[in-house]
């Protein structure tokens, strides 16, 4: 077993904050497509979905006036 050491977390610190920075980064590049999509299809509210464990799973809207494009559907030649 591995123990969890105050200079364990002190070498992970920036790690985490590196993580951090590239994860509001990504959340903003994927808050500017949805924007994008809304404004080429003109449907307000479009989004990205997102499954519990797997990730983005689709594309569709909150108030579900548009039914849910699975990535099944999005990745099919």
């Amino acid at each position: 077993m591995i123990k969890k050491t105050d200079e364990l977390i002190k070498k992970l610190k920036p790690i985490w904050q590196e993580q951090e920075k590239l994860t509001d980064e990504y959340h903003t590049k994927l808050y500017e497509l949805e924007k994008k999509m809304e404004k080429e299809t003109g449907i307000e509210g479009i989004e990205f979905f997102w499954g519990a464990y797997e990730g983005i799973c689709g594309i569709g809207t909150a108030n579900r006036k548009l039914e849910l494009i699975s990535d099944v559907e999005l990745e099919k030649e």
